[in-house]
Formats: structure tokens, C-alpha cells, sequence
């Protein structure tokens, strides 16, 4: 079997405190706000989106990546404030070989407040169960303390060290590539 689950729409995934639901050009405002800012964004890319125009464009993209099978992006909300708190996207999307990336990128507010624990559980068994992905993977700035620590909690292998992949306009940054099987997702 070489296709990935036909995905008419973007399911609305549930936590105990957030709601992902499929993102949309709407979202854009609130997106760029976060999104728009150096040092939220800062263990993710150097570039972060300049315009809340970028940012719908960029949204644009991610719905064409979905319609076209090659990715799953959510807007994360806070249940009881309504607030947006993220967003969450499976990119990289790959029928036969039944893998994806994982993207995240959450508003400094919400930042080491647990919100990327409670969200993982419910996209790692999306991926794995809906999606029948055998492999997921999370690809972070060697910095990225956080990050690193969220995916050894949730079993992560780190497979190696990407030397300097990123520029920002002052220096390198290395990529730490981790991956998890369903394998070992289902054996936990």
C-alpha cells in the first residue's frame, strides 16, 4: 500500500487544554504576530515570515502542500482563552516510504508551559494511527534545549549532526536530526 490516507480535510485533533484545527488564510493575523518574531522564531529558521501578506502566502502554500498530499498543518488554541497558541504541521509528507517531518512554532507566551507535551501525544498518534506513518521526524537547531529534551521524552532517536546548515546572518547553526518508528511508538 503506497498511499497515504486520501485526507478530504484537515481533522480537528483534541487535547485536555487544545484544540488543532486546520489552518486557514484568516489565521494569518494572529500567526504573524508570533511568527513574525525573531526570537520566537529564532531556533527555527533566521528568516521568519516579514508581512502579514508573507504569512498569508505562506499559509496559501501549506493548504496547496495539503491538497496535494504533502503535508497536515494545524493553528493551535488554547480551549479556555481561545487564544492561538501555535502551529503545528506533518511537512515532507511521503506516500511510499510513509514518512513526515513534524514543524512547530509556539507563541512566547505559551513557551515552556507544557503545551508541545499535551500536543505531541495527539499528533504522534495521528501520524502513526490515521496517517500509517512508519517514521517521524524532528529535525531542531543544535541549540534548541527545549526542543531536544521534549523529543528524547517522547523516545527520539537522534540520528547525527547536520554541521551547519543554517545561516543568519552572523553565524552557522548546526541541525540535530531525530526520528521515532512506529516500532518503537507502538512498543511504549
Amino acid at each position: 500500500m503506497t498511499e497515504l490516507v486520501d485526507l478530504k480535510e484537515i481533522p480537528v485533533l483534541e487535547t485536555e487544554h487544545y484544540i488543532l484545527r486546520g489552518i486557514e488564510v484568516r489565521d494569518a493575523k494572529e500567526l504573524f504576530l508570533f511568527m513574525g518574531d525573531r526570537e520566537t522564531m529564532q531556533y527555527i529558521t533566521p528568516h521568519p515570515v516579514e508581512t502579514e501578506t508573507a504569512m498569508q502566502e505562506a499559509i496559501i502554500g501549506y493548504l496547496r502542500n495539503f491538497s496535494e498530499k504533502k503535508e497536515v498543518p494545524w493553528i493551535i488554541i488554547d480551549k479556555g482563552t481561545k487564544e492561538v497558541v501555535g502551529q503545528f504541521r506533518f511537512h515532507k509528507l511521503h506516500p511510499w516510504h510513509r514518512k513526515a517531518e513534524m514543524g512547530a512554532v509556539i507563541r512566547k507566551a505559551y513557551q515552556s508551559k507544557r503545551v508541545m507535551t499535551e500536543v505531541l501525544e495527539a499528533v504522534l498518534e495521528f501520524g502513526f494511527h490515521t496517517l500509517k506513518l512508519n517514521r517521524i521526524v524532528g529535525d531542531i537547531f543544535a541549540g534548541n534545549e527545549g526542543s531536544r529534551k521534549l523529543l528524547e521524552r517522547f523516545g527520539f532517536q537522534k540520528e547525527g549532526v547536520l554541521r551547519q546548515t543554517d545561516y543568519d546572518g552572523m553565524r552557522y547553526h548546526d541541525t540535530v536530526v531525530y526520528s521515532l518508528l512506529q516500532e518503537e511508538y507502538r512498543s511504549k
